[in-house]
């Protein structure tokens, strides 16, 4: 597909992975991250990726917004094949098309909050938008903390700037990486459900990889990752079906554990 044409925003699917596979090392060495996944994410919808460290979840989001690549297969935003795409052509792709929140908040220290939300639109020399400025304020309600310095604000406050940071520019999708990982249970609602509000009001698509299966409940969607490959799809689950799942799958584990045991006695 050539990747210099233009996105293809009524497709109701955002981002897709089509027979995506992701191997590290090689011979005796060869871990396989991803086990060729074929994968549709919405438009409009928060889907959160879950799944026991090794899993893969991470290197599906890393692959999914062309910060590393597969060995095989390959991956759309919106319509556009970020498998095949050079450097350059990533780099516009996510300046334009991809959004990013990450667990250390990524913040500058010697700008303000409003200097941070609006830094990537100014590196990017693109026109900002005041009146979506605003509204992405008070989504995260951040107006009273706009001429504050990180230093000066909460885990929480701090979140919050890197969610309206990554709204300000409008991209098809946004990619969270544990965004609540760093806060406490308190700040953790309140980014969530600014990120929710965000989907159901302004229609963001949102890939949020998380370990909390409270974090997770928030979702319209959750995917569950073991070995490289996608155990369970759920729609709307919730905190106690999320918690179902990983207390089924350790109560396997531990009946594979003991039948390993027995076997080399």
């Amino acid at each position: 597909m050539n990747t210099t044409e233009q996105p293809n925003t009524t497709d109701p699917v955002v981002a897709r992975a089509v027979d995506l596979f992701k191997q590290y090392g090689t011979d005796d060495n060869a871990v396989i991250a991803l086990n060729h996944i074929n994968v549709e994410f919405k438009r409009g919808e928060l889907t959160a990726i879950m799944g026991p460290s090794g899993s893969g979840k991470s290197t599906l989001m890393h692959c999914m917004a062309g910060l590393d690549t597969p060995t095989s297969g390959d991956v759309f935003v919106e319509g556009l094949e970020v498998s095949s795409m050079n450097q350059r052509q990533l780099t516009k792709l996510r300046r334009k098309e991809i959004g990013f929140i990450f667990q250390s908040f990524n913040l500058v220290p010697t700008l303000t909050a409003k200097e941070n939300i609006l830094l990537p639109l100014q590196i990017a020399k693109r026109p900002i938008d005041m009146d979506w400025f605003n509204k992405v304020v008070d989504v995260v309600g951040l107006a009273n903390r706009l001429d504050h310095r990180p230093s000066q604000l909460s885990g929480g406050q701090q979140q919050r700037v890197a969610c309206a940071r990554a709204m300000m520019e409008q991209p098809s999708v946004i990619f969270a990486d544990e965004p609540t990982g760093n806060l406490d249970s308190r700040s953790s609602r309140e980014v969530l459900s600014f990120l929710q509000q965000s989907v159901r009001e302004y229609g963001q698509s949102i890939v949020m990889v998380t370990h909390d299966p409270r974090a997770a409940s928030f979702a319209d969607r959750v995917l569950v990752l073991a070995d490289g490959s996608i155990t369970n799809d759920m729609q709307h689950p919730t905190y106690a079906e999320i918690l179902e799942v990983f207390a089924d799958r350790e109560e396997e584990e531990g009946e594979e554990e003991q039948r390993a045991e027995g076997e080399a006695r």
